[in-house]
């Protein structure tokens, strides 16, 4: 289990799953959808740059990566959007800079319109 118990962790596995999901798009032709993610990846970088000084080093709890990995290898892509919509909903509460939870908030909102 991989822990996600910091502001940076968070961001970091946020990067990371769209990462993957850029990849799964593109892989299966949808540019619009790999450029919405590409889109995504950078609000999220330019948040974990940008808001790290402001937060207080206040610990995460109850948030596991693991609940929120991406296995593209024969997934549907409902079931991967969700896995990322969930991850956003649960993640989002617990930053404490909210601008940064807004952008986490966005980001899963995406996958519900």
């Amino acid at each position: 289990m991989a822990p996600l118990q910091n502001f940076g962790a968070v961001f970091t596995h946020a990067i990371a799953m769209e990462s993957q999901l850029r990849d799964f798009y593109t892989a299966q032709g949808d540019e619009d959808a790999a450029k919405a993610a590409s889109k995504r990846i950078k609000k999220l970088e330019r948040a974990r740059r940008e808001y790290v000084v402001e937060i207080t080093l206040e610990p995460i709890d109850d948030l596991d990566s693991e609940d929120y990995t991406l296995d593209t290898e024969g997934a549907e892509r409902a079931a991967l959007e969700a896995t990322a919509q969930q991850f956003y909903e649960d993640a989002a509460p617990k930053i404490n800079v909210r601008q940064a939870q807004r952008i986490l908030e966005r980001c899963g909102q995406q996958y519900t319109d």
